[in-house]
């Protein structure tokens, strides 16, 4: 009762908030669904699909793919070591269906290998203004100590290539992949680079990339890509960030084309060359009060043995606490001694015989040698004539040049075991590698960052919907449901029932003439208009006793 007199809003308002409210509500639960299925259990494992062409795409679907498509090596090193590491076709405990190749020995050289589908032909690739994309996925289930985890792709060679034979020796056309040891990490990048004049085969290195450290310790898969396009520039990525860029022309060590000059092999320094700047001054003589036998260090004559000095204690004692166990038997182990403990009279170091400090011989000068003066008969800095280079040449497009590639091996030594390898593909396209990774690599990080403790809920649902743009929509209504409620609620003004006048509202209060918004309020509001007509009721039967005649007191 009294709805009409106190409520700061009218019946029509109520009722269109009431109808507002409904819709939020709606619109509420509609993203509470959305939420709830995008962030239900996951979906079924499932294998990446190739969509594109590939040199080779494996993401190992069973265990018999050593011995059949990656076969171990049973050559041995240079210096004759075994390849005694073992490899084992296992999933990770956080994802039981998905497998990976896995190195299983720790302190072991291990080697294994896999043909290509096809040759990589840079000639070709080059002709087509094709890349070359290099992309697999590395995890150290332990944190890596010392060893590597890099893939070589194995150069075309004189014979067929065969598993039996890979090994260290094996010339390879790029070797690409992390590398660590205590605190040394890197990513390589290297090139066998064939000199097209003499045949000889030299490494190139890339310089050192960045930002990749963590990747050994925190447990989880990285994406490791490599991107050769082919103009010769490069970029590597981890996780699908950059951390190297360059061109295999300028940014290689040693540089791909060698110098136009070089110095004359045959061209030796004259007998009569002198390269001292520098000589011992001819003319100077030792000072007769040069003395070179006194000593650097002195006894100091002032000093004097401190009054608490201990001469007869000893720095270390018996412990008296200490006392012969119940089981010593002195003839089998025998005579029992205290365990010597430090002297506690001796803890400023106070004790034994005193000798007093050393201090620095104001008197010492040294071995007397005579000063340096410019050199007379000096001839400069000696170099040998620059020559023509005979091997000299320039590769323009050094990318075109690369010797085709038959297979992929890894052939590494390790002091961390367990490290799995997974989803290698080689291709000549990036659109292609991105979606192997979209099916693999994208699902596994998101999963493997949703269930990491030290994820905070901030960054688990920026992974979310990393993976699921549309819950940035989601989100977004979360933040902003609340101040539409707020507003419709508490700030919105005006009527959105039936106006009403100044005049009318004035009106009915001087004679409780009945307005649009009552009307409606009796019809919003069922048993508003019987309350009413009680209230009234009890107001007239109180006022009909109020009016009632006092009897009067008998006297």
């Amino acid at each position: 009762s009294g709805i009409n007199a106190e409520w700061p809003i009218t019946a029509g308002e109520y009722k269109s908030y009431l109808r507002e409210f409904s819709m939020l509500r709606v619109v509420a639960a509609i993203l509470a669904v959305t939420v709830v299925v995008l962030t239900q259990d996951e979906e079924p494992f499932r294998l990446p699909t190739l969509k594109g062409n590939a040199f080779m795409a494996d993401p190992f679907a069973n265990t018999e793919v050593i011995g059949t498509v990656w076969q171990p090596s049973s050559s041995a090193k240079g210096d004759g070591s075994k390849f005694d590491g073992k490899w084992a076709i296992e999933s990770a405990p956080s994802s039981p269906e998905d497998l990976g190749l896995v190195v299983k020995d720790k302190a072991q050289h291990h080697a294994i290998s896999a043909k290509l589908n096809s040759k990589v032909d840079f000639t070709d690739l080059h002709d087509k203004q094709k890349p070359l994309v290099v992309q697999y996925e590395v995890k150290y289930q332990d944190s890596m100590e010392c060893g590597g985890s890099y893939l070589k792709l194995i150069a075309e060679g004189d014979s067929p290539f065969t598993h039996d034979s890979f090994n260290d020796k094996t010339v390879y056309s790029i070797m690409f992949g992390p590398d660590k040891c205590g605190l040394d990490s890197k990513i390589h990048f290297i090139i066998n680079y064939k000199n097209p004049i003499n045949g000889a085969v030299e490494e190139k290195h890339a310089k050192a990339s960045s930002n990749f450290k963590e990747i050994f310790g925190d447990g989880k898969s990285h994406l490791i890509t490599l991107i050769l396009e082919a103009d010769g520039t490069f970029e590597i990525l981890v996780d699908n960030n950059s951390v190297n860029s360059g061109s295999i022309l300028t940014d290689m060590t040693p540089t791909i084309n060698p110098p136009a000059e070089i110095d004359d092999p045959d061209d030796k320094k004259p007998s009569d060359w002198d390269d001292q700047e520098k000589i011992p001054d001819p003319m100077a003589t030792k000072p007769e009060d040069w003395d070179e036998t006194a000593p650097k260090f002195i006894t100091d004559p002032d000093a004097t043995k401190p009054d608490d000095w201990l001469d007869d204690e000893p720095e270390y004692i018996a412990d008296p606490e200490s006392s012969k166990p119940e089981d010593w038997d002195d003839e089998e182990d025998g005579d029992w001694e205290a365990p010597q403990i430090a002297n506690p009279k001796c803890e400023a170091g106070n004790c034994g015989v005193w000798e007093p400090p050393q201090i620095p011989n104001p008197e010492y000068k040294g071995k007397w040698a005579p000063p340096l003066i410019d050199n007379p008969n000096y001839s400069g800095v000696w170099a040998p004539r620059k020559i023509a280079n005979p091997d000299f040449f320039e590769d323009k497009t050094p990318f075109a040049s690369l010797m085709p590639i038959v297979a992929v091996g890894i052939e590494m030594w390790t002091m961390t075991k367990d490290i799995m390898f997974d989803n290698i593909i080689i291709t000549d396209s990036k659109e292609t590698a991105e979606e192997w990774a979209a099916e693999s690599f994208n699902k596994k990080a998101l999963k493997e960052k949703l269930a990491s403790s030290g994820e905070g809920m901030i960054d688990q649902a920026v992974a979310l919907a990393t993976e699921n743009p549309v819950m940035w929509v989601v989100y977004a209504a979360i933040v902003i449901l609340p101040v539409v409620l707020i507003y419709f609620l508490c700030c919105r003004g005006g009527s959105t029932g039936a106006e009403v006048s100044a005049s009318d509202v004035g009106e009915a209060k001087k004679t409780d003439k009945v307005t649009p918004d009552d009307e409606a309020e009796d019809e919003d509001m069922p048993g508003l208009e019987d309350e009413g007509e009680e209230e009234e009721q009890e107001e007239k039967a109180e006022d009909e006793k109020e009016e009632e005649p006092v009897p009067k007191r008998r006297t």
